[in-house]
């Protein structure tokens, strides 16, 4: 489509799907409930929470979002998990957790009651830690496209709206997408500066993006939701050198 860029066209199409992993893209389909580990109660609370959310959009962490200051750098998959549950207001499955955790099941008979105590409390501890999250560091691994001189800037497909990062923990899978992803993803710089850009990075466009989000809502799903958060800045590295390249505040902001 001669005329059109390929930001352009992405602009037009923010519905499509992109799974991306930390440090690489790929796509994977939904598990089943069964595969996931989920139980008929954990499957009827998230179509709970699912339909409260098809009626208002997108699920708002809302009231349970104020004044939280918690910061989460480069959160684990379990942690993100907990994180999920807490955040939509779902019961953790604490005891199938506690069951399938390995220490659990490789305890000699007589060990397990205590070694379930220390796993749950764990858990719990954890669980707790989340309660005032309100803002997560991530690191990501992107590759810079080339320089679109009609729109004077360079894009970051990790931070698209149809980008997702996966957590995958204690046997389920949660999601975080960017609220503003539009406008996340574009780098608007002069021609002159693109250019040192492109001769810094070399024969290499891999970056490394240190990015700040905080906590915009929520969205229930029976095999695992998603937490949507608003990008608020990022700083944009080489891969090569850990050179800045630069810092960008996205125009939503």
């Amino acid at each position: 489509m001669r005329g059109m860029s390929l930001t352009h066209v992405r602009r037009c199409l923010p519905w499509v799907t992109v799974s991306l992993a930390l440090g690489a893209c790929g796509g994977q389909s939904a598990p089943s409930p069964e595969a996931a580990g989920l139980s008929t109660a954990d499957v009827s609370a998230a179509h709970a929470g699912a339909a409260v959310a098809a009626r208002t959009g997108n699920a708002s962490v809302g009231a349970a979002s104020s004044g939280r200051s918690g910061e989460l750098l480069n959160p684990d998959a379990e942690t993100m998990v907990l994180l999920y549950h807490e955040l939509a207001g779902l019961s953790p499955p604490l005891d199938r957790w506690v069951e399938s955790d390995p220490r659990v099941t490789r305890a000699p008979a007589a060990d397990k009651p205590a070694t379930r105590e220390l796993v749950r409390a764990g858990l719990m501890a954890a669980l707790d830690a989340t309660r005032d999250t309100g803002f997560i560091r991530l690191t990501l691994n992107d590759h810079l496209s080339e320089y679109d001189p009609s729109y004077g800037e360079f894009t970051l497909r990790a931070l698209a709206p149809s980008s997702t990062v996966p957590f995958r923990g204690l046997q389920q899978e949660v999601s975080l997408r960017f609220a503003n992803g539009r406008d996340a993803q574009v780098w608007a710089v002069p021609a002159e500066q693109a250019q040192a850009i492109n001769d810094s990075l070399g024969y290499s466009r891999n970056v490394h993006l240190d990015v700040l989000l905080k906590i915009s809502g929520v969205q229930p799903a029976p095999a695992g939701g998603s937490i949507a958060a608003e990008v608020l800045e990022y700083e944009i590295r080489s891969q090569r050198d850990s050179r800045l390249l630069g810092r960008v505040k996205p125009a939503s902001q």
